[in-house]
């Protein structure tokens, strides 16, 4: 390793650590102005418990299992949901960016599907597919749709036509097209609509068991709203942030190993700054 190389990647363990220190920071400031607020507040404790209310409240879920059981029925929803609705969005996008006469087809039902909240749709699946776990797969699936559609088309449509003269010229297949210049090309674009995609599907899970379900942790919010227990609520909520959090760093750490030559491309673009 070279002494430039060195020195970026040491100004990138630094960024990175005061990103890990900010994180932190902003986490201790958040707890210290909710305590102040219960503290100097007239709210009830059904309204507005403290933190140590919660803290509490959650060792006592996790000691009875609750939260891990509803949080596991809602994790399976959301992955389920989540491959489901990339699955779709990935293929049917590349579709609609290779063919023109299908975009005009379909697009203007894929829009108008768009504008129709997920929380109007819901009680409508619910009632067709029953109360049971495909109906928050599926839910969970149209709320990933979309984004990933859109960036699939935009990522594909983004490869410049010198380079798919190029293959030609090489006289390279269909196949090695898609996998050597399509795929790479559109990677950055539809990875960002996947990082989109992988928080939405917490919510649409979470819909669907908010509108009828007996499991998962919009289930376990709606008895716990329901019996005034507002630091249960939080306590599925932050599980519902964490779940969220949780898979969007997982795509981020799948972008980082397949886009690494894009990286090294910015550490020596930040090298050559640096010197």
């Amino acid at each position: 390793m070279s002494h430039s190389q060195g020195q970026t990647r040491t100004v990138l363990n630094k960024l990175r650590r005061q990103q890990i220190f900010l994180l932190v920071l902003s986490l201790v400031l958040m707890i210290a102005v909710w305590e102040l607020i219960t503290r100097f507040s007239n709210f009830p404790v059904f309204v507005l418990p403290t933190p140590e209310l919660v803290l509490l409240r959650f060792g006592k879920a996790l000691g009875d299992k609750s939260l891990f059981l509803h949080s596991a029925i809602t994790l399976g929803e959301v992955l389920s949901g989540l491959f489901l609705g990339v699955g779709i969005a990935t293929s049917l996008g590349y579709l609609l960016a290779k063919s023109l006469v299908f975009e005009r087809l379909l697009a203007p039902y894929i829009v108008a599907s768009q504008s129709i909240p997920v929380v109007a749709i819901a009680p409508l699946l619910i009632i067709w597919f029953g109360p049971g776990l495909f109906s928050k797969i599926l839910i969970s699936a149209l709320i990933v749709f979309f984004p990933v559609l859109i960036n699939t088309i935009v990522g594909i449509r983004s490869v410049p036509e010198d380079l798919y003269d190029l293959m030609r010229s090489l006289q390279a297949s269909r196949w090695q097209t898609f996998r050597f210049l399509e795929v790479p090309a559109a990677l950055p674009v539809f990875l960002g609509g996947l990082r989109i995609g992988a928080t939405l599907s917490v919510i649409g899970a979470v819909v669907g068991e908010f509108v009828g379900s007996d499991r998962g942790l919009g289930f376990l919010i709606n008895v716990a709203r329901g019996q005034y227990d507002t630091a249960l609520v939080f306590v599925a909520v932050f599980a519902l942030i964490i779940m969220a959090m949780a898979l969007y760093s997982m795509v981020v750490v799948l972008e980082a190993r397949l886009l690494k030559w894009q990286q090294r491309h910015e550490e020596l673009d930040l090298g050559t700054r640096k010197v």
